[in-house]
């Protein structure tokens, strides 16, 4: 890939994969900048190249959650999830969905919820979340059905779903 067409490729998906790397980062977006900074050295330095055997998206997805995992074992820092801060009273219906939408992603398993996001944030298939999180398509379509189960589980244990269809109390 010519380097015109690659900076146009970066520059196309730059605000996906800056929501992609903070995702990665466990909503840390001081992490999330550090981290596609350096997935964008890497390219830059050749130390990862696209050989086209892949989408460029599920590639450069991939280089980085690989960076946001080695950044979190430099920074020893711990893995875990954090819930989303309390609403401002000034949100719209459509804001307060999504914030309980992702309070609820946040409640699943570090697979599941990023294949969720991988599939319900940045449009990517099943086929393709796999690649990008470095795992087998039956395990990740395996992660995908049971996040969607525990989802559902949980919005509905918390009142935010009747029967499945998501709704505001």
């Amino acid at each position: 890939m010519i380097a015109a067409n690659l900076k146009a490729n970066l520059e196309a998906l730059h605000t996906e994969s800056f929501a992609w790397a903070v995702h990665c980062c466990y909503k840390d977006q001081a992490a999330a900048a550090e981290v596609l900074q350096l997935s964008y050295l890497k390219i830059l330095e050749g130390k990862a190249k696209f050989k086209e055997q892949a989408q460029f998206k599920t590639w450069f997805f991939a280089i980085i959650r690989y960076t946001a995992i080695d950044y979190y074992k430099k920074e020893q820092r711990q893995s875990t999830l954090n819930l989303i801060e309390i609403l401002p009273q000034s949100t719209t219906n459509d804001e307060e969905q999504q914030v309980i939408f992702q309070r609820a992603l946040n409640q699943l398993s570090p697979k599941q919820s990023r294949i969720l996001h991988l599939v319900f944030y940045q449009d990517l298939t099943i086929q393709e979340a796999a690649q990008v999180m470095g795992i087998q398509l039956g395990t990740a379509r395996t992660h995908y059905k049971r996040g969607k189960q525990q989802l559902k589980k949980w919005l509905i244990k918390a009142g935010f779903a009747i029967e499945g269809k998501f709704v505001m109390p």
